[in-house]
């Protein structure tokens, strides 16, 4: 198995089905590739359908799990434990990928090198391209020149829109303590183990949905932000201290310094 697709799911929408069909629309052979979709925290009448729309899509090699226990983190991990595919990527439920999508990434991808997809943001209500930072970070270098990882930090707030070899990730799991900024963290425990990212060819397309009412942070106070903000840099700085020899002070300094942004700006900007 070259690949596994982890898909996260909770109480879906019609998006869910997009999200699937991209992914049996891929050039790349079904045979080559698993998604493993993890239904977490909900079951009917979710379950049913699910199972409905993968009875009508057997071509599609789909492990569907489904857990009692929320959160997104936890659905990450079940699906990474069970992982067969000597690559790993994430897509969120109410995003979709371009046809080319898993054949593009493969082919640039190597067990020192993450491959990154060019990222499209539109609306939901009119599917109209929307102004998006990475977006502009993606133009700001040719596509199959190898980079180091301070030129495309901003690429690794999440996990989504890049192969990871599984021999970076190894057994590092997303931690189910934190809300947000779980993504942000997961990227800088696995930072000792990659030096090389590359941006692939445009017809590779990571297509991010914004939707109305999708935030999380939408019913948080501002202590709330503050406090998970510390917990994370708390969390960063105990990852670099447990092991000084393998983590860069550069990117853990980034990391520390993202967070701090992050935490300012949905406090003053996010939160009326």
């Amino acid at each position: 198995m070259l690949v596994s697709v982890i898909i996260p799911t909770y109480k879906p929408q019609k998006y869910l089905w997009e999200c699937l069909s991209s992914l049996d629309k891929q050039t790349i052979s079904h045979s080559d590739f698993e998604v493993i979709l993890v239904l977490n925290g909900c079951n009917e009448p979710f379950f049913s359908q699910i199972k409905t729309w993968i009875s009508e899509h057997r071509s599609l090699n789909i492990n569907f799990i489904q857990i009692d226990q929320g959160g997104v983190s936890n659905a990450r991990n079940v699906a990474l434990d069970v992982a067969k595919g000597e690559y790993i990527t994430f897509i969120d439920d109410d995003d979709f990928v371009s046809p080319a999508y898993l054949e593009l990434l493969y082919k640039k991808a190597s067990i020192e090198t993450i491959s990154i997809a060019y990222p499209y943001a539109f609306c939901e209500e009119n599917h109209e391209q929307i102004k998006y930072r990475l977006t502009d970070a993606f133009e700001r270098y040719n596509t199959d020149e190898v980079l180091s990882f301070p030129k495309v930090r901003s690429f690794f707030s999440g996990p989504c829109m890049k192969l990871i070899h599984r021999d970076i990730i190894n057994n590092r799991r997303f931690n189910p303590q934190f809300r947000i900024g779980e993504d942000s963290l997961f990227n800088y425990a696995i930072s000792d183990k990659y030096g090389k990212m590359i941006l692939v060819d445009k017809e590779a397309v990571y297509y991010r949905r914004y939707r109305k009412g999708s935030a999380l942070h939408s019913h948080r106070t501002k202590l709330d932000i503050i406090q998970n903000g510390v917990r994370l840099q708390y969390a960063v700085l105990s990852i670099f201290f447990r092991d000084l020899s393998k983590y860069s002070l550069r990117i853990t300094l980034s990391y520390l310094w993202s967070i701090t942004k992050g935490t300012v700006f949905y406090c003053f900007f996010k939160i009326k």
